[in-house]
């Protein structure tokens, strides 16, 4: 386990969640994968890069949605500026994407 925070610690994270609209592989790399994600009107697209390339492909992710958190300060990584960074499950198998039970509008806030 991690260390213990504080609850103002954990309302920093802006986590909304984001539909998933065209993924691409990073070049001269296996892990990584660049994806343009919706957040709605408030947000809009961002491009957010994740290293899941090696479980997750490409066209099975486009119209998925997931949470994201947004407020991260942008990275660059491969050459490619990622802004935000997806939540999702690793155990053995692989990454496991975590989904809403139902469809909801790009940019959701989750608290």
């Amino acid at each position: 386990m991690k260390d213990i925070i504080q609850y103002e610690d954990f309302a920093k994270l802006d986590i909304r969640i984001g539909t998933i609209k065209a993924v691409e592989p990073v070049p001269d790399t296996d892990k990584l994968l660049k994806c343009t994600i919706d957040f709605g009107e408030e947000l809009g697209e961002r491009t957010i890069v994740s290293g899941i390339a090696q479980w997750k492909s490409p066209t099975d992710m486009i119209g998925k949605q997931c949470p994201y958190i947004v407020n991260l300060a942008p990275r660059m990584l491969r050459g490619v500026e990622s802004a935000g960074m997806l939540l999702a499950g690793t155990d053995a198998q692989g990454v496991a994407f975590l989904h809403p039970e139902r469809e909801v509008p790009p940019g959701t806030a989750l608290s």
